[in-house]
């Protein structure tokens, strides 16, 4: 790309020249600023709607698996207790949704505290997810590879105050997301947005350091976890004959599954964005607008997460049916006596105004 330019005779005089001169500049477009525009009103609108209707599913079905998991009178082993934690993860994370449904097509409308306490919950959801599918695969490992009743019991003790481990993890690993504030955009000063803005030090050099603790602990990590863990267990399904066993991890694999289906396009695409703002992928604004864009996308992809697992559980899961069968049928029961009683207590009523009278 080139322009020309006019400069006048005071500059010239400086380099020692007297006339006005034209000068033809050669300018790289990849040192160009990339104008990266927001999203288009149509594709807005329709993410909008996208993340309402995933709201919309979420929280009756995650209430319904809590339900389930919370109210069963056996005793809970710890994998139920990391799903349910999971659910309530989910549970979290669906209800935030409505706000950026709403900020995607007007802008941020929810000011400066609500932006970093939103952004903190989804991150803190974010790490508490795959932790407690981990916290899962380890657990499934140690009882099947390692069966002992011994050992099941002591699980059954730490899991609760492993859960609170990984909660307290979760939301410390999320405290970069304080680093979010409202402000205005710089191409429309009349719409405000909601991102990150590190004011202190150098701001790519703490995006790179929050991004790396993303993909490390928030990814790599524990799917390294979750592969070993699942590779050794069907490993060792495979060897056996019972089928009890292999149903019982139906569910899991699905929901693990599940959960690299709808994140690891977001984690690539946001380790390509990495990797562009370090500069070990080459700069170009076509490639700089299409990562944008690809975010978008995949974020929106991994926050259908929130909603699938019930799914999971109410189709693949043959013991999630079976408990939420009785809990209907007890429920009925309890509907029925209680109505009875009514109508006893009803017409004794009756007859003893009618002996009055």
């Amino acid at each position: 790309m080139s322009f020309t330019y006019t400069f006048s005779e005071d500059i010239w005089d400086i380099l020692n020249e007297t006339n006005h001169r034209n000068v033809t500049l050669d300018l790289d477009a990849k040192t160009l600023p990339c104008e990266v525009k927001p999203l288009d009103p149509t594709a807005a609108l329709i993410l909008c709607i996208i993340l309402f209707v995933i709201f919309l599913l979420a929280i009756p079905g995650n209430l319904l698996v809590g339900w389930v998991i919370g109210t069963s009178k056996q005793a809970l082993t710890p994998s139920d207790v990391y799903l349910f934690h999971l659910t309530v993860a989910d549970g979290l994370m669906a209800l935030t949704l409505p706000f950026w449904a709403v900020a995607l097509p007007q802008g941020w409308l929810f000011g400066d505290f609500m932006c970093k306490f939103l952004n903190l919950v989804i991150e803190a959801n974010f790490y508490t997810s795959i932790l407690f599918l981990a916290c899962i695969s380890i657990d499934r490992y140690l009882v099947i590879v390692h069966a002992s009743e011994s050992l099941r019991s002591r699980q059954r003790m730490c899991s609760w105050f492993l859960c609170a481990g990984v909660w307290a993890l979760g939301f410390a690993l999320a405290l970069p997301a304080l680093f979010n504030d409202a402000s205005k955009l710089d191409s429309d000063p009349l719409r405000i947005i909601c991102s990150e803005n590190f004011d202190i030090g150098s701001a790519s050099s703490w995006r790179l350091a929050t991004r790396g603790f993303r993909h490390i602990f928030g990814f790599i990590i524990p799917l390294g976890v979750m592969i070993t863990c699942y590779s050794i267990t069907i490993t060792r399904l495979l060897s056996t004959r019972g089928f009890k066993k292999h149903r019982a991890m139906k569910v899991i694999i699905a929901v693990v599954i599940a959960f690299l289906l709808c994140w690891t396009p977001y984690h690539i695409i946001m380790m390509v964005d990495t990797l562009m703002r370090a500069h070990v992928i080459p700069y170009d604004c076509a490639v700089r607008k299409s990562v944008n864009l690809a975010l978008d996308i995949t974020n929106t992809l991994a926050l259908l997460h929130s909603c699938i697992n019930p799914v999971l559980y109410a189709f693949v899961g043959e013991r999630f049916r079976s408990r939420m069968a009785l809990l209907l049928q007890r429920k009925a029961r309890q509907e029925r006596t209680s109505g009875s009683k009514f109508s006893r207590s009803t017409s004794q009523t009756s007859e003893g105004k009618g002996a009055v009278l």
